[in-house]
């Protein structure tokens, strides 16, 4: 059976990186993981997680294959099946296992986003009825929509083991992107902040609108301050606030 040589694959990286003419924090940048996780590759110590293998050989201009490989393959060089099989199992051998999303999972939180939305759009239905509708508002509760529709269906229940072992501040997950400084993701802590983006979407999709409800018919003097400040604060800082509160806590 195909086995993976550390060092040699260290220095096969290490090669291609510097025929690039990219250092290791810049190579690292462009992964989205830290130069000392590159460092760590080139030397043996560890090797990359799967998910970063096609951006990786992309990056350094190989196939997959070859990576896996630690050498160049020729174009008319022809790899047998039993040699592909091997390479393939390699690389199934030393995968974590696959994250899931949140949809394959039961979860109350799927109910509770489509009954936050009902209650969303309620919500928006009376202010208009009343008067009180503010095109902000609608803006703040879409917004609310599309990333609770991430947090309660989509997010990956756990991230790759790159993040366990290597500082990082920064999610890429398709076009769903967050960068907190100061704060280092990772499978600790990212269930509870899993938890928190839902609990935070799910509250902003119901409680906007009917907030504004309550502020427009009770304290109407108060509804501008509210309609622009109170509510932009509560949706930017009721999210970043306590994902890094939580996501200290549990680092």
């Amino acid at each position: 059976m195909y086995e993976l040589d550390r060092k040699k694959f260290g220095a096969f990286v290490s090669q291609l990186r510097k025929e690039k003419g990219l250092t290791q924090k810049q190579m690292a940048a462009q992964l989205h993981i830290s130069d000392k996780a590159v460092s760590k590759w080139e030397t043996g110590v560890s090797i990359p997680d799967t998910a970063l293998l096609i951006p990786l050989a992309e990056l350094l201009g190989v196939t997959v294959t070859e990576l896996l490989m630690s050498e160049r393959v020729q174009k008319n060089d022809r790899l047998d099946t039993g040699e592909v099989e091997s390479i393939v199992k390699t690389a199934i051998r030393y995968s974590d296992q696959k994250s899931l999303r949140a949809y394959q999972h039961k979860s109350k939180w799927h109910i509770i986003y489509f009954l936050c939305v009902a209650a969303g759009a309620g919500g928006l239905y009376l202010d208009w009825m009343f008067g009180l509708f503010y095109s902000t508002v609608l803006t703040f509760v879409l917004l609310g929509i599309l990333f609770g529709g991430y947090f309660c269906f989509f997010v990956p229940d756990r991230l790759p083991s790159f993040y366990d072992e290597n500082q990082i501040s920064f999610i890429a997950d398709g076009p769903v992107q967050m960068n907190m400084a100061g704060l280092h993701f990772n499978n600790n802590n990212w269930p509870y902040i899993v938890r928190v983006g839902c609990i935070w979407t799910c509250s902003m999709v119901a409680g906007i609108p009917l907030a504004l409800l309550a502020v427009g018919l009770l304290v109407p003097g108060w509804l501008d301050v509210v309609a622009y400040g109170v509510m932009s604060a509560l949706f930017l800082l009721g999210l970043f606030v306590p994902i890094y509160v939580v996501g200290k806590k549990y680092e």
